[in-house]
């Protein structure tokens, strides 16, 4: 019999105030992993950033504290404490109402990072408690705050005065909830690059970062004079540079336009786009306008020295960029981004501004430096010659029927054809992709099993690439393409399946072997990983079974730490040393099972870092790579 459902007015629920926040954090901080929970720290230090950008700061301190939880202070105004027309005081409206604050008035902010309101009082929602000093009008005022409710009684609306001062500020402490998160660890290392990062954008701010939660307490301070002159050097200061760093300024439709950039000898472009401090991961309308300048402008100039003839095509922009890394920051008025974690820009208006005052003043540089004009259109000439021997080897070695799946035997295929159901995993080895064949849900469950380890890109020309039979195989299966950078001939709409998960062994081989696909991704299909496609399995390395109770998968040498402490009988357990070592019922229990197994998304929160970290352990200079391995060995991570 089936039981009747009913669906009326009753059936729609409201959820008050910032009671949606938490039902949906992801919403507003993109995810609940390490990557969400920085993001907190984000979402304060931009609002104080702002207040730089208004004039009334200078100096703002970060600290991440002995207890876990982190403190934001700044010597701005101070958010309003008087009295708001809901009754009670200005800041408990910013702290307690989504779309409340300052930056919806451009008398108060002309530009400003924190744009929809919800920035503060989003962190206030995702806090186990929040406590708010305020230094404003000669006194300091207090409130604190639990899962988003204030727990402070106002007198008369109005907040309780700790004591005087004359200084003016805002002082922000709050330790983020562990029941939303999955983990309330801030990750230094992301925070102090974007903390450098927005003092490069910023060069009349001063950040000060203070981390006391290991023995010996870590204190940097950011202060950038040049700027993003600074911010292309530190970029570029390991590489082998073709000229001076070109920056220009301009302003048009009152938007303020900031650009520098530097040629290096490298295969690879990088440019960063930044609205308001905000880094601005996939790009937008501002990335749009300064690429279509250069490229027309580049091209302009090529035909102007004869370099192409009259019956030739133009550079594309791909080559133009080819070794060029480039910072564009704009101040706008009213930036729109796709998104409350703004990582695109979606104002026409940025992209015509940005054109324009890039056609102007690369054309002013340029007439006046010609060498720099020639080392700029030498790469892109080289760059178009290995650009049309690669769409060669493209058509060459893509596009032949032997390739395809349907006949090469690797690929154990799903049953659905829906993308959005499916999902593929690269298992390295035939014993393991037996297994995994055995064991899988063969409706939605792909495998394809790869053998040994695959070219590292990093190192490797394209046409060496191309030619790699297990980077075809994948290319092929995953159905979107191929590019070399961001877009190009890549269509992510073509994914035939949604989650790509790495299958390898839980030791060093399998590390291995796990880095060698995340680099080939992040450098030629980047789009997987920003649109959360990439995933890595968590096999577990050991089973233990206690003479009396449950067996129990361990999945790493804490979690066995933690079952001797905690299991006081004896027990036995079995270390497996490779995924071929599970039969099929244990596979399908700790790794394919999506009910019970593990698995951790693959996330990029800061690029610049991203890229040096990968030029740096996948390269070919080994001085930086041990370095970095002796410092980081024992903090390696990832997001889940």
């Amino acid at each position: 019999m089936t039981k009747k459902v009913t669906y009326d007015a009753d059936s729609i629920s409201v959820l008050e105030g910032l009671e949606a926040v938490r039902k949906r954090p992801g919403m507003y901080i993109g995810s609940v992993s390490t990557k969400g929970l920085n993001h907190l720290i984000y979402e304060i230090v931009d609002n104080s950033v702002d207040e730089h950008l208004a004039g009334f700061c200078d100096t703002v301190r970060v600290t991440l504290e002995k207890n876990g939880s982190a403190t934001i202070e700044d010597n701005g105004r101070g958010i309003p404490v008087g009295m708001h027309k809901k009754g009670v005081s200005a800041e408990r409206v910013v702290f307690t109402t989504l779309h409340a604050g300052g930056k919806f008035d451009s008398s108060v902010y002309k530009t400003s990072g924190g744009l929809h309101g919800v920035g503060s009082s989003v962190v206030n929602a995702l806090s186990a408690y929040l406590d708010i000093q305020i230094s404003r009008d000669g006194a300091i005022h207090h409130d604190r705050y639990e899962k988003g409710n204030p727990v402070l009684k106002l007198e008369d609306g109005l907040l309780p005065i700790l004591g005087k001062t004359r200084k003016t500020g805002t002082k922000i402490n709050f330790l983020p909830d562990n029941t939303i998160f999955e983990k309330i660890r801030f990750k230094s290392e992301d925070i102090k690059s974007r903390l450098h990062e927005t003092a490069y954008l910023n060069p009349g701010l001063t950040i000060i970062f203070e981390d006391f939660r290991g023995e010996e307490p870590e204190m940097i301070t950011y202060h950038e004079e040049d700027g993003i002159i600074g911010f292309i050097k530190d970029l570029n200061k390991n590489k082998d540079k073709m000229h001076e760093p070109v920056y220009f300024k301009g302003e048009s439709e009152d938007i303020t336009v900031e650009v520098a950039f530097q040629y290096v000898n490298e295969f690879h472009e990088n440019v960063l786009g930044f609205c308001n401090n905000i880094y601005n991961g996939e790009g937008g309308t501002h990335l749009t306008g300064f690429k279509t300048a250069f490229t027309s402008v580049m091209n302009q100039y090529a035909r102007e020295l004869g370099i192409i003839k009259e019956k030739d095509a133009n550079f594309t922009g791909a080559d133009i960029r080819n070794g060029m890394n480039a910072i564009v920051s704009i101040k706008h008025p009213a930036p729109r981004f796709e998104g409350q974690t703004k990582t695109k820009l979606d104002n026409q208006d940025a992209s015509r501004a940005v054109g324009k005052i890039t056609s102007e003043e690369i054309q002013r540089y340029f007439d006046k430096n010609l060498d720099d004009l020639r080392s700029v259109i030498s790469c892109a000439e080289k760059a178009a010659k290995i650009r049309k021997t690669e769409e060669k080897a493209k058509t060459n070695l893509l596009s032949k029927p032997k390739f395809s799946f349907d006949s090469n035997g690797k690929l154990a295929n799903c049953e659905s054809r829906k993308p959005e159901a499916c999902e593929i995993f690269i298992v390295e080895g035939d014993s393991a992709g037996g297994s995994a064949k055995t064991a899988r849900n063969r409706h939605f469950q792909a495998i394809l099993p790869i053998r040994g380890k695959i070219l590292n890109v990093e190192k490797a020309s394209i046409d060496k690439v191309l030619a790699n039979a297990e980077i075809k195989t994948m290319i092929n299966t995953f159905g979107c393409g191929f590019s070399e950078g961001y877009g190009n001939d890549f269509d992510i709409t073509k994914l035939k399946y949604h989650k790509i998960i790495i299958m390898a062994d839980a030791d060093v081989d399998g590390s291995h072997i796990c880095t060698l696909l995340l680099t080939l991704f992040y450098r030629f299909m980047p789009e997987l990983i920003y649109e959360g496609h990439v995933y890595i399995a968590m096999p577990p390395l050991y089973k233990a079974m206690p003479s009396r109770g449950e067996e129990e998968y361990l999945y790493d040498d804490k979690a066995l730490e933690k079952y001797r402490k905690k299991h006081k009988g004896p027990f036995t357990l079995q270390r497996y040393k490779g995924l071929g070592e599970m039969d099929a019922q244990q596979l399908w229990e700790t790794t394919l099972n999506p009910e019970t197994r593990i698995l951790k998304l693959v996330e990029i929160e800061d690029a610049r870092m991203a890229s040096e970290v990968t030029e740096m352990l996948m390269g070919t200079e080994v001085p930086p790579r041990r370095a970095f391995i002796y410092d980081h060995a024992q903090d390696a991570e990832l997001d889940i």
